[in-house]
This record gives C-alpha cells, structure tokens and sequence, in this order.
C-alpha cells in the first residue's frame, strides 16, 4: 500500500502526496499529471516501477489537495510547488522528473525558475504528450480556421469558470462531457477504464483549475530553457492523434534535449499513459536506469553547466 501525506507549501495550500517503493532507493521517480487531472492518471507506471522511490502528487487545485487562489492559478507557480515538494520530502538523492501535459510544463517552469538546484537533483526526464510552446501547435485536429474558433470559444468559457470559485463540476453534468473527454483526449482505441480513471480525475478538479490555468498554459514558451539543460537523459513521448499536443509539440521538446529519445505511438490520444501504459512504463523504467547509473561527476558538469546560464542571466 502507497504511504500517504500532505505537502504544506508557504502559501497555506495543501497538496496530497502518495508515495511507494523504498525510502533508500538509488533513484527518486516524481510523477505530474495534467491539466483537470490528477496523479491517479499514472497508476499503471507506479505499479510498472521497481526499485525506486515513487512519489504522485496532486496539484493545487486538483484531486484531494487544496483549492488555488486564482492569481496562484499559474505554471510558474506549479514550478515553486513542485520545488517545494522536492525539498520537503526527496530532499536528497538524484530524481527523475516525469511530467503529463500540465506536469511536463510544471517540469520546465521548475527547470527556468530553479536552474542550479535542477542541474544538482535531476538525473533524468520523461515528457508525456506535453508542450514548451503554449498552444502554438494545438489544432484539435481540425482545419486551421475552425480549430481557431473553438480556441477563442475556449478561452472565452475559461474565463468564466476561472471565477467560479472552488466549486467541482456537479456529477449530473459529467455523462453529459464524457463524450467530449472522450472526443478530445483519446486516440482510436482506449480502455473503458482508462476513460472512467479520466472521468473521475476531472470530477475533482475545481472550476477555478479547469479555467484559470488556461491562460498560463497557452502562453508558455520554454524551448531555450530545455535547450540549456544539456544531456540529461530523458525520453518524450506523442501519441499520433494527439488533439491538444500533437507529434509537432513532441519533436521540439526533442530537438532541444540532446539526450532525447522520441517516441510516437500510433492510433493514440493524449492519454498515453492509459492507452499506452507499457510503452509509457518502459521508457520511464529505462530513464530511471540511467539515472541510476549517472555519476557524481555527470551531475556536477550539468551543475557547472547551470551556474554558467545563471550567470549569463544576470549579466544580461
């Protein structure tokens, strides 16, 4: 059974944490989930890893944890959480950083925000169906000129749930967005399961997460930031009828890591890691791997690596 607690972050907001494995373990395994989701999404991985310390987390705003003031409701703010989560309860030892759409992008806010402890701690990288440019990419599979209304439509209703408050979508009105859910995070073939995990997931999200992280995550740019993160080994992954991240979002997330090992899964959605649970699992057992066997002296040149952008920064 998954040992279970509670992150305190500075701001009074409490984040559920559940974490397995042994305490001592060569490598810790942080999974992040996505927008209006929650850390159940990554169970089939949790149960795929062996020999490393796992911790999921809930995100503010999402699952069992707290609710978010709206002005916190933002990616740079999940980048400061997730260092808090970090320091409070892997506070040492090389980490492995897996990252679900929103997560992926909490990964790199992390990344911009913390560079010197990022290269101190991070020791391997896993980037399931997210992006580094907002909604650049993004077509919900339609022609350029419809995919721009529903966008506008989109951040229209956004803006209105954002100032909803803490409340949760009502459970009378959830097999009235299966469909949609369906229509928009799924590829050709999927689990009923994987849909009811998906379902429940959004159930918890407050109205005030489902609109207010919208703007923070259209507008995310975070290519040079991977850029100067070196070869770190890390694997990213696409599903090929990927609707919100498709293939596009992946390669640059992969041209900018050397260290980058791509992979597009085909008939897939945006739920990779319940459509494709073992390909997922796999890539992320073989990062870990690696970080396992990364030595002291690879993670000090990265660090060197980090004081040097920290440098250029505050010169420019």
């Amino acid at each position: 059974m998954p040992e279970r607690s509670e992150v305190i972050l500075s701001d009074g907001v409490r984040l559920f944490v559940e974490m397995s494995g042994p305490a001592d373990a060569p490598v810790t395994v942080v999974l992040l989930h996505g927008w209006c989701l929650d850390r159940r999404t990554w169970h089939h991985q949790i149960e795929a890893l062996r020999g490393a310390r796992v911790i999921a987390y809930d995100a503010r705003g999402h699952g069992r944890s707290g609710s978010t003031r709206l002005r916190s409701a933002t990616l740079t703010q999940l980048g400061k959480d997730l260092a808090e989560v970090l320091r409070q309860v892997a506070p040492s030892g090389p980490v492995v950083l897996a990252g679900h759409s929103m997560g992926g992008m909490t990964i790199m806010e992390y990344a911009d925000t913390y560079a010197k402890e990022f290269a101190q701690r991070i020791a391997g990288l896993v980037f399931v169906s997210t992006t580094a440019e907002g909604h650049t990419h993004t077509s919900y599979g339609l022609p350029s000129h419809f995919a721009g209304l529903l966008r506008c439509g989109e951040t229209l209703g956004a803006g209105v749930l954002a100032r909803s408050g803490a409340w949760r979508p009502h459970r009378a009105v959830l097999p009235a967005l299966r469909p949609a859910v369906r229509w928009l995070l799924f590829g050709d073939e999927y689990e009923p399961a994987a849909l009811a995990v998906t379902m429940k997931a959004v159930a918890r999200a407050s109205l005030r997460s489902i609109g207010g992280f919208r703007a923070s995550i259209g507008a995310q740019h975070r290519l040079d930031t991977l850029a100067a993160l070196g070869d770190v080994p890390s694997a990213v992954l696409v599903g090929d009828r990927d609707r919100l991240t498709p293939p596009p979002c992946a390669e640059s997330i992969a041209a900018a890591l050397p260290g980058a090992e791509l992979s597009v899964c085909r008939g897939a959605g945006h739920m990779l890691m319940l459509e494709r649970p073992d390909e997922v699992s796999a890539a992320l057992n073989a990062v870990v791997a690696s970080a396992a066997g990364s030595t002291p002296i690879e993670r000090g040149r990265r660090r060197r690596r980090a004081q040097v952008r920290e440098g250029y920064d505050q010169a420019a």
